[in-house]
């Protein structure tokens, strides 16, 4: 990786060392005798990072540190010290400074610092993308619906926009449950830091505990440097954690000292960090009943509902379908560069008849299937298939996918590997990367044999 690096020392053997030095490993270095020069070279060069001595003629390395991160707060700055200078160093980190070096220098330390840099410097532009990416379409005006169950929610997120309150949000899956904690936060005075979802379902638990805590170097094999996790990650924004109720007992201990003290360990750390991260939870799961039969903490429980939002499934607001038939595909208009000037009377009449059990999810995904197929700027009803259930006034349901569908390869393939495993399922769970909780729903999901 290449990167643009200015070094300032007034002493010229260490900026020979640090130009050779890094140009060696392949990025653009630049160097200045004083931090007046530096100033000077920051418009046209655009470093990434500064690296400066603290002690020099004139402009001293904790005011160019001060101007740059005026003039950038992307640009990443080092200072470099002396053994005797430590309280000149912890002003520079109080000032912004991403690290500092100690002289006299040991280029394996400043490598190892360098790789560390960039590495969280790639890490926050994948979090501002995320971001960015998840403020698209999150807005209340993008909220549809007109049912009072709606407003009520409008409501509230603009209550909670105006606290850091930690709020738990419910509902079925594809209700939506993700798109309204964005607006709580998108809506808040901290809108411009991080939004970080988090599915604690998708990853197993070691792994999860990792992403949100961050790890030290050697806490774990493949652990060869020290990372922040999305609770230092995410500042002052927003932690969602998406499937809740799947969270293993131990992560749920450690999540609850965060809530209770805005603290916690990183793997393998000795020492806590604080965040000042707001949480907001989600799930579709009965938590009342996970915490009786024991698996979910009762204080975890409380702690997270503070502020309860219940977000209605679809089949229970049909009048809003219309409305959001028609918003959602503006949004597949525009993904699929298309010319789409509406939905047919009799094909809407369908969308209205149906339960969806997939929420609104379902029918994006029902209408983006729709406008493939259809031949003019019209959805037509022969374009809307809806094979998963039958229409609300039949209430009936599949007795089971077809053997092409996602649901029976799914199960195919979760069988097979609980096959192999003997039902071992801690080694199913860990084979198929899941979280044991998550291997759990999907045996019961598809009522599956464990008994081999």
């Amino acid at each position: 990786m290449s990167e643009r690096i200015l070094v300032v020392d007034d002493d010229a053997s260490i900026r020979e060392t640090f130009e050779h030095h890094l140009a060696r490993q392949g990025h653009e270095v630049a160097t200045a005798q004083t931090a007046e020069a530096a100033l000077a070279l920051l418009p046209d060069f655009e470093p990434v990072l500064v690296i400066t001595d603290i002690r020099m003629p004139g402009m001293d390395g904790i005011e160019l540190l001060r101007r740059v991160r005026e003039a950038n707060k992307d640009i990443d700055v080092l200072v470099i010290t002396a053994h005797e200078d430590m309280k000149t160093a912890v002003s520079a980190m109080k000032a912004g400074a991403y690290d500092y070096l100690v002289k006299p220098l040991d280029l394996d330390q400043i490598d190892l610092l360098l790789e560390r840099c960039f590495r969280d410097r790639s890490l926050r532009r994948r979090v501002r993308h995320l971001t960015a990416e998840a403020s698209e379409g999150h807005e209340l005006e993008h909220l549809v619906g007109r049912e009072p169950a709606m407003i009520e929610i409008y409501k509230l997120i603009g209550v909670l926009a105006e606290n850091r309150a930690t709020v738990l949000i419910r509902g079925e899956t594809g209700t939506g449950k993700e798109c309204i904690a964005r607006a709580i936060h998108l809506n808040s005075p901290h809108a411009a830091e991080p939004f970080v979802a988090v599915n604690c379902t998708a990853i197993t638990e070691t792994l999860l505990e990792s992403e949100l805590f961050g790890h030290v170097k050697g806490a774990f094999t493949g652990a060869v440097e020290s990372r922040r996790g999305y609770f230092e990650l995410a500042g002052s924004g927003t932690v969602f954690l998406d499937e809740i109720g799947d969270m293993g007992p131990e992560l749920q201990a450690k999540l609850l000292r965060v809530l209770e003290e805005r603290e916690f360990y990183p793997v393998g750390g000795e020492r806590p960090r604080s965040t000042k991260a707001r949480v907001i939870a989600a799930t579709h799961r009965p938590l009342e009943e996970l915490v009786r039969n024991g698996s979910f903490r009762e204080d975890l429980y409380f702690r997270l509902k503070v502020v309860e939002i219940q977000v209605p499934a679809l089949r229970d607001r049909k009048g809003d379908i219309p409305l959001l038939a028609k918003h959602l595909l503006g949004k597949i208009r525009r993904k699929l560069h298309r010319e789409l000037h509406g939905i047919a009377d009799e094909a809407m009449k369908v969308l209205e008849s149906y339960d969806w059990p997939g929420n609104v999810r379902e029918l994006e995904n029902t209408l983006t299937r729709a406008a493939v197929l259809a031949r003019g700027p019209i959805v037509g009803a022969d374009q809307i298939s809806l094979t998963a259930a039958a229409p609300s006034d039949e209430r009936g349901r599949p007795e089971g996918p077809t053997d092409d569908s996602l649901e029976a390869v799914e199960a195919a393939h979760v069988q097979r590997i609980l096959n192999q495993t003997g039902g071992n399922k801690r080694q199913a769970a860990r084979i198929l990367g899941v979280s044991r909780p998550r291997l759990d729903r999907l045996v019961e999901k598809h009522g599956l044999d464990v008994s081999r």
